[in-house]
């Protein structure tokens, strides 16, 4: 099985990172997509604007 991997913040998730999410799977369904995300903070250190539940949710729905 392919797979392909995102490294991601979704700091916040907006209509861009949905519109990439939805095209990988619209273009290779039979792909596993994995994102690996941020947690409470970001790269640049600062907390982070919502949970990463919250992110984690917004991305997978």
């Amino acid at each position: 099985m392919k797979t392909i991997g995102i490294i991601c913040e979704y700091n916040p998730f907006h209509n861009g990172h949905a519109h990439q999410l939805h095209t990988l799977a619209t273009r290779y369904p039979d792909v596993l997509r994995i994102c690996i995300m941020s947690g409470s903070f970001v790269q640049r250190g600062e907390p982070a604007l919502f949970s990463k539940f919250d992110r984690a949710r917004w991305a997978i729905l």
